[in-house]
């Protein structure tokens, strides 16, 4: 099944509550939530206590992705704040099966994310303990890249390998998906679609939000 997951670094920072509300209607299934510290990732964004507000506003899942250095020291206070899946990249974490741990002690849904350069097989000790990949498909910190192409070829080198394994596993991507190449990503492998220029720029986010999960399943608008 194809998620659609509005990321809301795209969104208006001064009426966040309000763009949840917008895309929710518009039909999203889970809300992309960027944490970036200025360390790991060369931007700053949001931590728990505005994460803590936000759920509030919404029941949709919130897919929480860790930018930041040394998460294993926040994985308490993103899961207590209203994370429902956490995403840790394998690129800053020595101890990955700890933090992993962590997550899923707390009763959320891990998740371990692939830089662009980071190759496939990094996963192989971890793959069958995780819910979700996510695979970058630009380079981390800042929205409104352009997708590097190559990244279709390591989406469907990573559905293979759970296919293999018979695992049932969402890809997620992130990064310069619009309604050019949804289903190029989607054919590759990956189900879950984060969006956030795509979606928070478009004149109708129901409109455009149809029109993504129509063009995933190779549908023509």
């Amino acid at each position: 099944m194809i998620k659609i997951a509005p990321s809301i670094l795209a969104s208006d920072f001064s009426k966040l509550g309000e763009e949840i509300t917008k895309v929710e209607k518009a039909g999203a299934d889970m809300i992309h939530i960027d944490v970036m510290d200025g360390h790991f990732v060369p931007n700053i964004t949001i931590g728990p206590s505005v994460i803590e507000c936000l759920r509030k506003v919404t029941k949709l899942p919130f897919d929480v992705h860790l930018m930041i250095s040394n998460p294993e020291r926040y994985i308490d206070n993103f899961a207590d704040a209203g994370a429902d899946i956490i995403s840790v990249h394998v690129e800053n974490n020595t101890h990955l099966h700890r933090v992993l741990n962590m997550i899923k002690h707390k009763g959320k849904k891990a998740s371990v994310v692939l830089n662009p350069a980071t190759p496939v097989n990094t996963l192989d000790s971890v793959i069958n303990e995780v819910d979700m990949v996510l695979l970058m498909t630009v380079d981390p910190g800042f929205g409104g890249q352009q997708y590097i192409e190559s990244m279709t070829e390591k989406i469907r080198k990573l559905r293979d390998m759970a296919v293999q394994r018979c695992l049932k596993l969402d890809i997620e991507v992130d990064g310069g998906i619009d309604l050019t190449n949804i289903y190029e990503v989607t054919q590759a492998g990956a189900n879950v679609i984060v969006a956030g220029t795509s979606i928070f720029c478009a004149p109708d986010a129901a409109e455009m939000i149809s029109s993504m999960r129509q063009k995933a399943y190779g549908g023509h608008i």
